[in-house]
């Protein structure tokens, strides 16, 4: 790599963080303020894989010493068997690398130092937070709306005339459940 080059590798994540020699790989290219930006991609983008990729950005004279990691994971679209990055995605991969913005759940800049707490892990998850995605659920007004089922439940269960003429006879005493109407 020239002094004011520019390499870009496109890697499976285990590379990342796996030890052994690849653990004194990254070590070598950390200390040496080589590595510049690691992007996680989508999964199945490329053919012949569905394993998610990312790509290892490394420049010999950076500005700074830290690491842009850029979580790129849900930037897709799929129009047909594969991942494609749609174009506003990679114009946003390609702002945030350019500018090497922070931007929650996308991207952080991380000092050499943090990585050197982390054992020289480059994964993207260690760095930038996934956004939770989960439904917030109100627990007090759950617990509400199911009693107010239970409550309903047992007025059509009063209401309730069987075939065979019983009313509201509790289920579980029932030989013949038959059917209710009302």
């Amino acid at each position: 790599l020239a002094t004011n080059g520019t390499a870009a590798i496109v890697e499976f994540p285990g590379v990342m963080y796996r030890g052994g020699a690849e653990q004194k790989i990254r070590k070598y290219l950390v200390d040496n303020n080589y590595v510049d930006t690691v992007i996680q991609l989508p999964p199945d983008l490329f053919f012949g894989t569905g394993i998610q990729t990312c790509i290892l950005v490394l420049k010999k004279s950076k500005k700074d010493n830290k690491v842009l990691f850029v979580n790129a994971e849900r930037e897709f679209t799929r129009p047909g068997k594969k991942n494609v990055l749609a174009p506003d995605s990679i114009e946003k991969i390609l702002a945030t690398y350019s500018g090497r913005n922070t931007t929650d759940f996308f991207s952080r800049l991380v000092g050499h130092d943090e990585i050197a707490v982390n054992d020289y892990s480059l994964s993207v998850n260690s760095y930038v937070q996934a956004k939770d995605t989960r439904e917030v659920i109100d627990i007090k007004e759950l617990n509400k709306s199911i009693s107010e089922i239970v409550k309903r439940q047992a007025e059509i269960r009063r209401e309730c005339v069987w075939d065979d003429g019983h009313r509201s006879e509790p289920i579980r005493y029932r030989k013949n459940y038959g059917t209710c109407r009302r």
